[in-house]
C-alpha cells in the first residue's frame, strides 16, 4: 500500500466516515468514502458471502485511484481487513483471496474508532450497539494478534481530530 494512506478502521456507527473526511478536508487531501454504504444503497440489501470479495477489492481500487489523484494524505475509510471481519462474523469463513488481500495491504497508519459515540440505526447496514461493541472487541483482537501498530481514537471528534494528528507520521506531502 502507498505509505501516504491512513486506515480508518471500526465498527460500524463509530464515525469513521465522519472522520475520514473531516482528516481530509484538515489537511486539503482526499478521502476514500466505504464502498460497502454505497454497495447496500444500490442494492438495497446487505452482501451475501460471495459478494464479500468483491467488495474489497472496489474499496482498493477505489483507494488506488485516489493515491494517483492526490500528493498528500489519503484517508480510507474502512479497508478490506472489516470486509474480511465483518465476513468471518456473518458467515463464519473468510473466502481465501480476500485473507491475503486483507493481510498484504499496508498503511502508513492505522486509527481505530472507539464506540463511544451513540449508536444509531441506518436502516440495511447497522444491526444493533450489541453487534457494535462484539465488533470492534473482535477488531482489535485481531490487530494485536496480528502485530498491527494501531490509534485508538476516542471522545468528539475534535477530540478525535487532535489524536489523529499527534499519531500521524511527520511525512507531509
Amino acid at each position: 500500500m502507498m505509505n501516504r494512506a491512513v486506515a480508518i478502521l471500526g465498527a460500524e456507527s463509530t464515525g469513521k466516515s465522519t472522520l475520514a473526511e473531516a482528516l481530509a478536508t484538515q489537511h486539503k487531501s482526499v478521502w476514500v468514502p466505504e464502498y460497502l454504504r454505497e454497495f447496500v444503497d444500490q442494492h438495497q440489501a446487505t452482501p451475501c458471502e460471495e459478494q464479500q470479495l468483491g467488495i474489497a477489492r472496489m474499496q482498493v481500487e477505489r483507494e488506488e485511484d485516489a493515491a494517483r489523484c492526490s500528493d498528500g494524505w489519503i484517508f480510507c475509510d474502512t479497508t478490506p481487513l472489516m470486509t474480511a471481519l465483518y465476513s468471518m462474523f456473518y458467515f463464519g469463513r473468510v473466502d481465501t483471496a480476500l485473507a491475503a488481500l486483507a493481510a498484504n495491504r499496508r498503511y502508513a497508519l492505522t486509527l481505530v474508532t472507539a464506540p463511544d459515540t451513540p449508536w444509531v440505526a441506518d436502516g440495511l447496514q447497522r444491526e444493533s450497539a450489541i453487534v457494535r461493541m462484539s465488533v470492534h472487541d473482535r477488531l482489535i483482537a485481531q490487530l494485536e494478534q496480528h502485530g498491527c501498530d494501531y490509534r485508538l481514537l476516542t471522545g468528539t471528534l475534535s477530540e478525535r481530530l487532535k489524536q489523529a494528528e499527534i499519531a500521524l507520521p511527520s511525512w507531509r506531502a
